[in-house]
């Protein structure tokens, strides 16, 4: 079969995304509003700058003769696809978005997305939880995404609640010592 009627494929598509970042079947990514720009922006950028730096050194490298030793144009076509594919998700992931944002929450004393949880663990140690979109998860920073079993247990919980979920390391149980809808700084 001719080369150019077969498909590449590099493994990145939505089904093979690891499963921190994949959405359940059928819903929407939720997501807050700095999330939502952030997304935005990097997407602007691909299109506006690098996707089209990028054509030009190919086609630049094109023009130079043999293109199967043209390590420019070789890199060029390779980081042109994954750009190409980095834009087909980012769209994806915007056309599925719903902008939800915490500082509006008007039932402020339930456990919902965007909630600020501090909880309390078995051992008396207190964290303090950020419950964000799957895309905006950054467990350094205390965001956890809604779609997590922490996030999903914590779903619907009041201050003074003690909530058990299946962790990683087995069953836990913390308690809500308090909830606050605040806006998600970047």
């Amino acid at each position: 079969m001719n080369k150019a009627f077969t498909r590449e494929t590099d493994g990145e598509d939505e089904e093979e995304l690891e499963p921190s970042l994949q959405l359940p079947q059928g819903t929407r990514n939720y997501i807050t509003p700095s999330g939502h720009a952030r997304i935005r922006d990097e997407l602007d950028h691909l299109l506006r700058t690098e996707r089209p730096h990028v054509v030009e050194v190919v086609h630049w490298a094109a023009s130079n003769g043999d293109r199967s030793e043209n390590g420019d144009y070789i890199y060029g076509k390779r980081r042109l696809r994954e750009i190409d594919r980095r834009i087909r998700f980012l769209t994806r992931r915007l056309d599925l978005a719903e902008v939800v944002d915490p500082a509006r929450q008007e039932n402020a004393d339930q456990v919902f997305f965007g909630a600020t949880v501090t909880l309390c663990d078995e051992q008396g140690a207190e964290q303090t939880y950020q419950i964000v979109g799957v895309d905006e998860t950054d467990f350094t920073r205390g965001r956890i995404s809604w779609v997590s079993p922490l996030a999903r247990a914590l779903l619907k919980a009041r201050e003074g609640d003690a909530v058990r979920f299946l962790s990683p390391a087995g069953w836990r149980e913390v308690d809500v010592l308090s909830i606050e809808y605040r806006s998600i700084e970047p």
